[in-house]
Parts: structure tokens; C-alpha cells; sequence
């Protein structure tokens, strides 16, 4: 069979990922399954056997050792700075998108095809390979793919980019898929207890001191148990009796010591980040009109971004935004489509 109609898929054991490989399979493509072994040997079992079931060849690829060097070194790293990481932006970008899609090129495969909620064309006047959000707005994953190139983004699929979470598990269960109504995994798959404290303390084998929290006037306002434990915007567990909720505005690593305050405290209209990856256009070269979010669970803005030195972007919201966070990606859309990503690194 001839290479271009060659893919790989990338199973995780999740229906998504099953039924991206049926459709794919029935779409004519010659298809291998795939599942990465990243931090345990989560979903290989099922994702082997939906690959038993479509009668496709299924391999397991070891990727632990970048997986820990690229995702999970990276998020400690960021923690120990204050910042707020997205990992699973990381995943894909390192993982996904880069070691397994290369795996998929050198075995022949012209597609690497993954279950994720989004949408690919190219555009026939520049030629631009341009992502946009899934037609099912509750399901969009775009703002988690905004790291991909125009390499990653030429040789990868997504079939559910149409397609509704309802209508993707009637074909599972039509078809005798055994994860037709297998649940969705919503956590970090390192931290599933989403104790971050109590992952970063067995990663490193170290504790980390506890110290002052601050009001807005410097005022020490009790005791935390350590910087790394807290993010912008946090209100549970921050254990304060100040007659009025209070919220994470700020945290000084090297002072070791957090910032409450109201949640007024936290809103502001700019941000700075870099680190950027354009989509939709080769790069920023003068100030551009957009919507914008900083965060995966917000609505994207209206914003105004600014070309700066060394790669920066600054991007001004035309209205106060709540809890945005160095560290997290900020992602900008002209409509369906993806302008670009980066990295926020200071909140103006």
C-alpha cells in the first residue's frame, strides 16, 4: 500500500483515541495503533485491545525518559520558580507531536492521527496549515495544541474535529468498542490526586519550608506550608481567618512568602510572555487585533497584542482579566482559528 495513505494512531485506551482509529481505518488508511508508556502503563491494555478489535497492528513505544526529561522535570522546575505550568501543553508539544510523530514518519506512516477536539485545514492562498477550534465548543482542545509547527500540523489528523462527545461514543458502542462509556480523565496523569505539594516532595526528595503569608501591605497574615504548594487565584486551603475571603495575588520564591488579598486584588488588563509558536502567520510584526485567553477553561477576550524585543509579546485586554498566571499558555484566535501561543512570564 502506498506510504501516503499510511497513519499512526495515537491510543491512549480512551474512546477518543478508539474511535479517531476506526474512522480513520474506514476512511481507507492503512493504520498501526500506537500507545506511549509515559509515566505508568496507563491504557495500554484497553487501547490494545480496540486494536484487537479493529484488526490493526498495535505497538507499545517506551517514552518515559522523555516524558520525565520534557514534562515532568519541567513542571518541577516552574514550580521551584512560582511559576504555573501547563503539562499537558508540554505533552503534546514534546511527546506527542514530536516523538511519537517522528516514530509514526520513520515507520512510513504520512498521518499521525490522535482523538483530540479540534480542527486542521490548510489555507490555499498562503499554503499555512491553520488550526482551529472543534465545531463542539465544550469539547475544543485548541488551546492545548497551540505549540504545534507547520511540520506537526502537515502530518496529523483529528476526526472528531466535527464530531460531539455523544456522537463519538454511540460509535463506540455500535462498533463493540469496549470503552464506549469509559469515564475521561480530567487530572494530571503524574499528580491524579492533584496534590502538586505531595508530587513535587517524593519527585525531589526534598521538603520545602514553610513560611509568611502576606496581606497587600506586607503585613504577615499567618503561616504556609511552602511557596510551591500555592497558584495565583487560590482560595481552598490557604487555612487564613481574615474576615473576608481571600485569594492567591502573588508569590515571592526567593522571600519564600505568598500574597493574599481580596479577589478585586485580582484582576488586571496586560500581560508579557514569549516563547512563541505562530500558526495562522509567519510572526508578529505589528500590533494585531484578536481575541485572547490565558487560561484553557476561559472564554477568549478581546485583546490588542504588541510586538516587543526578543520574541515578546505584550498582550492588552480590553478589560480586567481575573487570575492570570505566569507560567500558563496564552493562546490567541482571530474567530475559529489559531493565531498562536506562548508563555506568559509577567502579569503587567
Amino acid at each position: 500500500m502506498p506510504v501516503f495513505q499510511r497513519a499512526m494512531i495515537a491510543m491512549s485506551g480512551g474512546v477518543d483515541s478508539s474511535v479517531a482509529a476506526l474512522l480513520t481505518l474506514q476512511s481507507g488508511f492503512d493504520c498501526i495503533g500506537a500507545t506511549m508508556h509515559l509515566h505508568q502503563r496507563i491504557g495500554v491494555e484497553d487501547a490494545a485491545a480496540v486494536a484487537a478489535r479493529l484488526n490493526i497492528p498495535f505497538i507499545e513505544l517506551d517514552a518515559t525518559e522523555p516524558f520525565r526529561k520534557r514534562v515532568m522535570d519541567h513542571f518541577v522546575h516552574c514550580y521551584e520558580q512560582g511559576l504555573t505550568p501547563n503539562p499537558c501543553i508540554d505533552c503534546n508539544r514534546h511527546l506527542k507531536f514530536d516523538y511519537l510523530l517522528e516514530k509514526a514518519l520513520v515507520m512510513g506512516c504520512r498521518y499521525l492521527v490522535t482523538g483530540h477536539y479540534a480542527r486542521i485545514q490548510q489555507d490555499p492562498v498562503t499554503g499555512r496549515h491553520l488550526l482551529y477550534k472543534a465545531e463542539n465548543k465544550a469539547k475544543d482542545q485548541s488551546y492545548f495544541l497551540c505549540r504545534l509547527t507547520q511540520h506537526q500540523l502537515a502530518h496529523t489528523r483529528f476526526p472528531l474535529g466535527s464530531m460531539s462527545k455523544d456522537e463519538v461514543r454511540q460509535i463506540a458502542e455500535q462498533n463493540g468498542l469496549i470503552n464506549a462509556r469509559k469515564r475521561d480523565s480530567q487530572d494530571i496523569c503524574f499528580v491524579p490526586d492533584g496534590d502538586y505539594m505531595a508530587f513535587l516532595q517524593r519527585y525531589t526528595g526534598q521538603d520545602y519550608p514553610a513560611g509568611d503569608f502576606l496581606d497587600l501591605a506586607g503585613k504577615i497574615v499567618g503561616r504556609h506550608r511552602g511557596a510551591v504548594a500555592y497558584t495565583c487565584g487560590q482560595r481552598k486551603g490557604l487555612g487564613l481567618a481574615m474576615g473576608q475571603p481571600v485569594y492567591v495575588c502573588g508569590k515571592d520564591m526567593a522571600a519564600n512568602t505568598v500574597t493574599v488579598g481580596p479577589n478585586d486584588s485580582l484582576f488586571r488588563k496586560a500581560l508579557r510572555a514569549n516563547d512563541w509558536n505562530w500558526i495562522s502567520i509567519p510572526e508578529l510584526i505589528a500590533p494585531l487585533r484578536c481575541r485572547a485567553k490565558a487560561r484553557s477553561r476561559m472564554t477568549e477576550q478581546d485583546a490588542t497584542v504588541y510586538p516587543e524585543e526578543n520574541g515578546f509579546v505584550r498582550v492588552e485586554f480590553d478589560d480586567p482579566q481575573r487570575a492570570m498566571t505566569p507560567g500558563q499558555a496564552i493562546v490567541l484566535y482571530n474567530g475559529e482559528s489559531v493565531i498562536g501561543g506562548g508563555t506568559i512570564t509577567e502579569i503587567l
